[in-house]
Order: C-alpha cells, then sequence, then structure tokens
C-alpha cells in the first residue's frame, strides 16, 4: 500500500485530506510568543489581525526530521509498505531536505518530490497522485507523472501590501515606501522553485489585467486543457474578480479551486494576496 504524505503548505484542508487518503506534516509559525502548526493552531486571519493590530512579523519554520519520520511511522503502522512524499519546494523551505533525512531511517521504501511549487501548486500534484494510486499505479509512475507535470505549471500573485515583504527583507524600505505612495503591486512567480518578480503593475485592475494575458499566453505555449486553481488571503473577491476576468478574455479552462493560502505564506506576502495556478491535465 502506497502513503501520501505532504505539508501544510499545500492548503489542502482536513476534509480534502481525508478525502484523498493524505496525510499532512504541518510548517511552524513563530508569532507572538508562541509557536503554532500551520492549519491547526493558526490561520492567515489571525496573522493578518495581529500584524495591523502592531505586533511583529511572524517568523517561520519548517517541519523537522523528526516530524516527518513520526508521519511515516504512522503511515507505517496504519499498512502503507512505500510512501511518496510531495513538500513545498526547496527553494524557499528547508521541507524538503527535513523530509529526505527522515526518509533515510524509513522502514519502507520513501520517494520525495521536490514540488518546486507551493500552495495550489502542491495540492494539485498532491490530487493526481491520489488518482494515480487509487488507479493502481506504481510508485515510480506516479514520481514520473509528477516530475513531467512541473514544467507545465505556471503561478502568477500580486500582493496587497509591500509591507510584508519589506519587513521578510524581500525588499528593501525605499522600494516598499515608493510603491505604496505609487500603489504599485507587484506582479510575482516561481522560477526554478524561487519566488521571482514577473511584472509591475499600477492598481489591482491593472494587475489583472496583467495576469490575465500572461494566462493566455501560457496557454497558447501549453498545449491541452487549461485547468486553474485560484488563491487569496483573506479575500476571495480578488480570486473571483481575477476568474471572471479571464473567462471574459474568451480564454477557455476547467475550473480547479479557490485556495485560501495558509498562515506560513501569508506571513511573508501579507493580506490583499491574489493569483492564479496554470497546469495541463494530464492526458
Amino acid at each position: 500500500m502506497l502513503a501520501i504524505i505532504t505539508d501544510s503548505t499545500s492548503d489542502l484542508r482536513a476534509d480534502e485530506l481525508e478525502a484523498l487518503k493524505v496525510r499532512s506534516v504541518p510548517l511552524y509559525v513563530n508569532f507572538q510568543g508562541k509557536v503554532h502548526r500551520d492549519w491547526v493552531d493558526i490561520d492567515p486571519g489571525k496573522i493578518i489581525a495581529g500584524v495591523q493590530a502592531g505586533a511583529d512579523l511572524p517568523s517561520t519554520s519548517q517541519p523537522s526530521p523528526e516530524d516527518f519520520a513520526k508521519a511515516y511511522a504512522a503511515a507505517v503502522a496504519e499498512g502503507a509498505t512505500e510512501i511518496l512524499a510531495i513538500t513545498i519546494s526547496s527553494g524557499i523551505s528547508g521541507t524538503f531536505q527535513s523530509a529526505n533525512l527522515a526518509a533515510k531511517e524509513a522502514s519502507v521504501p520513501v520517494s520525495i518530490v521536490d514540488s518546486q511549487n507551493a500552495s495550489a501548486g502542491i495540492a494539485i500534484l498532491v490530487r493526481q497522485a491520489a488518482r494515480m494510486r487509487d488507479a493502481g499505479a506504481s510508485r515510480e509512475a506516479i514520481v514520473d507523472m509528477l516530475e513531467s507535470m512541473k514544467p507545465h505549471m505556471l503561478v502568477l500573485f500580486s500582493v496587497g501590501t509591500l509591507e510584508f515583504l519589506q519587513k521578510g527583507g524581500r525588499i528593501g524600505r525605499a522600494q516598499a515606501f515608493l510603491g505604496g505612495i505609487l500603489n504599485v503591486r507587484p506582479i510575482l512567480t516561481l522560477e526554478d522553485g524561487k519566488i521571482a518578480p514577473a511584472a509591475k503593475a499600477r492598481g489591482t485592475k491593472k494587475a489583472i489585467a496583467e495576469i490575465v494575458e500572461r494566462i493566455r499566453a501560457h496557454a497558447a505555449q501549453h498545449h491541452g486543457d487549461l485547468v486553474l486553481d485560484f488563491l487569496h488571503i483573506q479575500d476571495a473577491s480578488l480570486a473571483e474578480n481575477l476568474r471572471r476576468a479571464i473567462r471574459d478574455a474568451g480564454i477557455e479552462f476547467a475550473d480547479g479551486s479557490l485556495y485560501e493560502i495558509g498562515a506560513v505564506i501569508a506571513a511573508h506576502v501579507g493580506p490583499g494576496t491574489f493569483g492564479v495556478y496554470a497546469h495541463v491535465k494530464p492526458a
């Protein structure tokens, strides 16, 4: 029996994890003097409200190898004879490394996939893995499929404030100040698993328009059925506006899911963040 394990930055909620028969290992958020487990003890709403009330920006940390070892052992106790772990990008977290270190001591074979993604990007791969597992595919075949999907995935997201990026050291204080004055919304993406700038837009409407055109270009370059998953932090209307704009632009796509980004990622990008993940449905 193949057990699938992911981490909390997949932003898969408890009911979906249960339905998929997938175990999740939480990352940690250090906030207001306490250590919280992502999606277990804390959610993005608590972080946003706390920071807006004057609390220091949270810090985050990866699960330990022991955390993964416990998850592997629990899966084996439930009958697993092999394990597939799918983690947040190694370019933005040490979670992948922790999963690998724990695998060295596991009592069954373990394959670990570096998603090179975050949030819905991980969830897309987890869902595909669960479908293939349930259809009887081998662990090796599933890994091959996930690796083949990664080059065809694209995330584009825009942040509502530069404060969190500035406090987290992602941009300079002057850049954040000027960006706030000019109402600049950076549009970010992931390249080789690391956060990278994609474009800048003046205001939310222009940010949405820029994302729409980049999704159009992505669809033209990657043949097949386009699937879009939408993201937000504490404001689903922003994601819904983006979904509507893409439809109004005549871009054909299948709806994936609407995700609220969890506390770990929210700690780095802040409120008002919204975006979209694009991938091509595997044949």
